[in-house]
């Protein structure tokens, strides 16, 4: 008998606000992506966005196997709880979805387990990919959630059937096939839905209050003028971050930054490039692509954009650091030739490499004003930005409004992903970081 997890998530950037669900089936055993669900339901609550998800991922692993057992993970206690029997449904608009959920598979082919949201991320994002698209006003439907994959679907579209009230503008949930190298590739969202949560603790307040939004939302749709509707600010500017390929230097772990030898990519980082480039065109979201104007990161910038049928903008303020004298050593020369510079270096970001490099904090204010620039230029689009170390990590401290030391604790591999979406409100949400899935 086959064994599947089903990781579930929904949100409601509002709560109730514009809300969604996504849903991933995997392999229990090789832990494979085999599946994924997500769709934008309309305005509704936290608490019924996540029920629509582990409905939609049960439904899912059903039509990959009526017969298999099913393994159910989600963040939501207050789900979980009630799905294992141990609290009650109150809620007038839950009851319906938690009934239909537990007639998917036969009661004994299911467990429930709660899970942190951070061991919840690839369901979390989906969920917050369909919620930025009905943001942009995009009505979902199986032929444009499947026009970008290059292999057929593994399991036929889900049709979702109609919500409680309050779920309008309701679209259709996409199941495709998702290999395991494209698990985590575009990242549109892995952190936590924008709106404020219920509250899950089984006393039933998150129930009570879960009703009073469903309410609002229901008013907000009758009476759009009545003030009740969320604040619309718009989709966001999703920059998905990729370390260029390999060079020479990569393994070898030299300084390379923008006042050295300038490497190309080594036959292994063309292989990386054409891999990450397979894994984007399956997820079909990146709409543009911007590259650090060094050669490494321009070619695998190429091999990508060829991939995905798009042109290659190049911004200056993209390139790694200028490593001065140090380039082309190793960290360990460096401290042996260098001390006390070194020192000085690890101590302050205003210090610079010996020979007149580029300090941390220059580059930090070069990024900024490259990322304000493009956030303003592709306000409410998905951009890849091909880029360094240095650069890649800087973004991520600043979303996360961390020191400048924080550089020095993050690893960021070669070829690897990350993402950032900027909010109208000045808002930054990290949704995904040093994902290498695409290269196993």
């Amino acid at each position: 008998m086959r064994e599947f997890v089903v990781e579930a998530d929904g949100g409601s950037r509002g709560n109730p606000g514009p809300a969604g669900y996504g849903a991933v089936v995997s392999d229990a055993v090789t832990g494979e992506t085999l599946a994924e669900a997500a769709e934008y339901i309309g305005v509704t609550t936290n608490n019924v966005a996540e029920y629509r998800g582990l409905l939609a991922g049960l439904r899912a692993a059903r039509e990959l196997d009526p017969d298999a057992r099913v393994h159910v993970r989600m963040d939501s206690k207050l789900v979980i709880e009630q799905m294992s029997g141990r609290w009650k449904i109150k809620h007038p608009a839950m009851k319906p979805l938690a009934a239909e959920a537990a007639t998917v598979f036969p009661p004994d082919r299911v467990t429930y387990e709660w899970i942190p949201r951070e061991r919840n991320a690839h369901a979390d994002r989906l969920a917050n990919e369909a919620m930025d698209a009905g943001a942009r006003g995009e009505a979902w439907s199986p032929a444009d959630s499947l026009a970008d994959l290059d292999t057929p679907p593994a399991a036929p579209v889900v049709p979702v059937p109609e919500g409680p009230p309050g779920d309008a503008a309701a679209g259709t949930a996409r199941v495709r096939e998702a290999p395991a190298s494209a698990g985590g590739a575009v990242a549109e969202d892995e952190a936590a839905t924008r709106g404020a949560p219920t509250r899950d603790d089984g006393t039933g307040a998150g129930e009570e209050a879960s009703a009073d939004a469903d309410r609002r939302a229901a008013q907000a749709m009758a009476t759009p003028s009545s003030g009740w509707g969320p604040a619309d600010m718009g989709a966001p500017a999703t920059f998905v971050l990729l370390r260029h390929g390999e060079t020479p230097l990569t393994p070898q772990k030299r300084f390379s930054g923008s006042g050295g030898s300038d490497p190309s990519l080594s036959d292994i980082g063309r292989e990386q490039a054409e891999k990450v480039a397979a894994a984007l065109a399956r997820r079909g979201t990146v709409q543009a692509v911007v590259a650090s104007p060094l050669a490494r990161t321009r070619e695998t910038a190429r091999i990508v954009a060829a991939r995905l049928g798009l042109d290659v903008a190049v911004e200056d303020g993209l390139r790694e650091t200028d490593f001065g004298a140090w380039e082309g050593l190793t960290f360990g020369e460096v401290r042996e030739r260098y001390p006390e510079d070194l020192d000085a270096w690890l101590a302050s970001p205003d210090a610079e490499p010996t020979g007149g490099g580029e300090s941390f904090a220059a580059t930090a204010a070069r990024v900024a004003e490259a990322r304000d620039k493009l956030v303003a230029e592709y306000r409410g689009r998905t951009v890849l930005l091909v880029t360094h170390v240095t650069p890649v990590k800087t973004l991520i401290r600043l979303a996360l409004g961390a020191p400048p030391e924080a550089l020095f604790r993050m690893e960021l591999s070669a070829a690897s992903l990350s993402a950032v979406a900027y909010y109208a409100d000045g808002n930054a949400s990290v949704r995904l970081f040093n994902d290498t899935s695409h290269l196993r």
